[in-house]
């Protein structure tokens, strides 16, 4: 049976709490999907020991909550350097493994950055990683979500790759691996001119994985409350669902409160939208 929408809108943890008080938090609020960085205290990757990841895998099961990883955009998976092009390498397989000794159902990732001179090498430097990175998460069975990043301010030197939506299609294109899905970022979507429109018509839904929500007024990268910015979540919901995406979405604005009176917003917009939320 499908789980209800609202059940199906999960919390991005990232960096605001512990991550056992953050399940513990989610079992008393009803959220059933969490993300979380772990590269730094009190969640850095080295604490995650087997009797930490044992005592996270027992409280995600008394909370009835399913884990996901998602590493730093800062960390550029496009690194070209000597020694850095190594350490790039050796952190996604640690969150690999990770995700593998904490029962996690995807490692969320992205394409790295470039200094607009570089961009061509970085972009194919990036896409032999994921390649690599791909491989690894399939010999572990891990399932990666690559997200679609954010445009920067017009003349910055340094820019995100997998931004705009070509660049989106160049990797899905690139890599086929069963093991990597989409994770569309609306808001980020919502900066360029293809719009969140432009990107549902092209990508659709075949390796959708998650759907990261907050609202946005398509002048700069924020972050913002549902119904604060211009986002139409109601056409957006109504389109993904009736063209059978049964994800989750995740929640990636504010603070923990706010995404849970957020989430409650949303909901009335899937309403709006014709989605059958009871």
């Amino acid at each position: 049976m499908k789980e209800s929408f609202k059940r199906r809108i999960g919390v991005d943890l990232a960096r605001r709490i512990k991550l056992e008080d953050g399940i513990v938090w989610a079992g008393e609020n009803d959220v059933h999907y969490l993300d979380i960085q772990i590269d730094r205290p009190p969640n850095a990757l080295e604490t995650f020991d087997e009797e930490r990841c044992e005592r996270v895998k027992a409280l995600c099961r008394e909370h009835d909550v399913q884990l996901g990883l998602h590493t730093l955009s800062a960390m550029n998976v496009a690194e070209i350097s000597p020694f850095l092009r190594e350490a790039a390498d050796l952190y996604l397989r640690c969150y690999i493994d990770a995700a593998v000794q904490l029962n996690a159902g995807w490692v969320e990732v992205h394409a790295g950055y470039h200094f607009t001179a570089d961009y061509e090498e970085r972009k194919l430097a990036g896409l032999e990683r994921l390649r690599r990175t791909c491989a690894y998460a399939e010999e572990r069975g891990v399932t990666l979500y690559l997200e679609n990043m954010n445009r920067e301010p017009q003349h910055a030197e340094v820019n995100y790759l997998g931004h705009t939506l070509d660049e989106t299609i160049f990797y899905f294109n690139k890599l086929d691996s069963e093991r990597l899905k989409w994770a569309f970022t609306v808001n980020h979507a919502h900066l360029v001119p293809e719009g969140i429109d432009g990107f549902i018509n092209v990508m659709g839904c075949e390796r959708l994985g998650v759907v990261r929500l907050a609202d946005n007024l398509g002048d700069r990268e924020h972050h913002m409350y549902p119904g604060t910015g211009n986002i139409d979540f109601a056409n957006l919901f109504g389109r993904l669902e009736s063209m059978g995406f049964d994800g989750h979405y995740m929640s990636g604005y504010g603070t923990l409160e706010d995404m849970v009176t957020g989430r409650e917003i949303l909901v009335e917009e899937a309403a709006k939208g014709g989605v059958p939320v009871g």
